[in-house]
């Protein structure tokens, strides 16, 4: 973020991530070792999947705020676009669909800051399941007690990530949600069903 802004402002400003030596990494990594570095802005293909993820952490957000007592599962990218899957009391609709999407566009012209944060796995495990969100805490359970787990905090939304991610919601402009569907937690018919965004 620092070399881009000496760079020039405007660099800083179009650039949504950077890759070290080809690898796709947070605009705020510290760069350790010397490494070729690539600024990507909104255009480059390599950007979009960036994007799109983000665009899924905004749409948990958002059905969050709309919809209190709503968990998240997993949102990930996909070829054309991207999903989450929630676990809420009562079927979305399409009135729900549009409400939801209003208060994507809503959070994004927040430009809230989105930072990655890298916690004991057994402290995020026990701060998911503090929040009512037994599903995060369950896939956080499964990882190695030993392995650290990453996190993505945007305002006051906090999810479970890899990342990489934009530097802010202000960097995703253009997203719509087209469709509801059901989905069995991990893809198992025997487990619940949630509802895909």
């Amino acid at each position: 973020k620092d070399i881009a802004g000496g760079i020039s402002p405007s660099l800083l400003k179009r650039t949504v991530a950077m890759a070290l030596d080809g690898v796709v990494t947070d605009l705020g990594d510290a760069i350790g070792v010397d490494a070729k570095i690539e600024f990507l802005n909104r255009e480059d293909p390599r950007a979009l999947e960036l994007i799109r993820h983000d665009c899924a952490h905004v749409l948990a957000e958002a059905v969050q705020t709309l919809f209190p007592g709503t968990q998240v599962t997993i949102g990930p990218v996909i070829e054309n676009g991207f999903y989450y899957d929630f676990a809420y009391k009562r079927p979305f609709t399409p009135e729900d669909l549009e409400a939801i999407e209003k208060r994507m566009a809503e959070l994004a012209k927040k430009d809230f800051p989105v930072t990655r944060e890298v916690w004991p796995r057994d402290k995020a495990v026990e701060f998911f399941k503090s929040i009512g969100e037994q599903y995060k805490a369950e896939l956080i359970a499964a990882i190695p007690s030993a392995e650290d787990v990453s996190l993505y905090r945007e305002g006051d939304f906090i999810d479970l990530c890899r990342g990489p991610h934009v530097p802010s919601t202000g960097k995703l402009k253009v997203f719509k949600l087209m469709k509801l569907a059901g989905a069995y937690w991990r893809g198992d018919s025997k487990n619940e069903m949630l509802q895909r965004v």
